[in-house]
């Protein structure tokens, strides 16, 4: 019965077209510039003797975040004012994404304003990489936010009410991410609003009883995801070692 399921893979939607093609390579360069760097910085912090150290011209450690600005700037102005074709516009593209993976891979830096790449908070760069691999892939893959294409204006209205609710009851219940891929994707905003809210969240709160059994279940699955995305996120980006710079500020200020 399964030789009879004939597979067809149509390569069109990503190889044929200019624009799908240098999405993919973007993406792929995104990742493959992450990866580079991640395992770069875990060599230096290591001390292997033979691994290049950081740039650090007359003492001044430059962040890997400001080659990866200079990549996108220079790529993009060129895009815009040049507009040129395969195969340059493809080779722009991964110039792009190798500067979006060196951007994206200090994430907490511009979003902490402060160097916690080995530190706790330091895990949301991980976070923002594989968050924009998932959002990047659907749109290769042809998935579009709130999507009811062919439809009549009815079905269209309705299929987007019915998505952007879905999606808020998931962000109301403390999971945004799944709220934001969930438009993209709708199935993964299903599972997400069937399951229980995160503690703390809007609908945790008014919603499940203090002391309650849900509660206590939503508190020991969250318990359960969170060792399992630590995990992950340490197998990736590398387990941080370094005391949080916002718990020192703020024992200093309760001195």
């Amino acid at each position: 019965m399964l030789a009879a399921i004939d597979f067809e893979i149509n390569s069109s939607a990503a190889f044929d077209q200019a624009d799908q093609r240098a999405g993919l390579i973007l993406l792929a360069s995104m990742l493959l510039s992450f990866g580079f760097i991640r395992f770069s910085t875990r060599m230096i912090r290591a001390q292997v003797k033979w691994w290049p150290g950081n740039v650090s011209p007359g003492g001044l450690h430059i962040h890997h975040l400001v080659f990866g600005i200079v990549l996108m700037m220079l790529s993009g102005f060129l895009n815009f004012v040049i507009q040129p074709d395969s195969p340059w516009f493809e080779i722009l593209a991964g110039v792009f994404g190798v500067g979006v993976g060196l951007t994206l891979d200090e994430f907490a830096l511009w979003l902490y304003l402060d160097d916690v790449y080995w530190s706790e908070e330091g895990r949301s760069s991980v976070d923002a990489v594989v968050f924009a691999a998932i959002i990047g892939g659907g749109i290769i893959l042809g998935f579009v936010p709130l999507d009811a294409s062919g439809a009549s204006i009815v079905s269209i209205v309705v299929s987007v009410v019915i998505t952007l609710g879905i999606c808020a009851i998931v962000a109301l219940k403390g999971k945004v991410s799944s709220a934001v891929i969930g438009m993209f994707i709708p199935p993964v905003a299903w599972v997400a609003a069937i399951r229980l809210a995160r503690p703390g969240s809007w609908w945790a709160k008014r919603r499940y009883q203090e002391g309650g059994e849900k509660l206590v279940e939503a508190a020991d699955r969250k318990a359960r995801h969170d060792r399992r995305v630590r995990r992950f996120q340490d197998l990736i980006g590398g387990a941080p070692s370094l005391p949080s710079p916002r718990s020192s500020e703020s024992g200093r200020s309760e001195e």
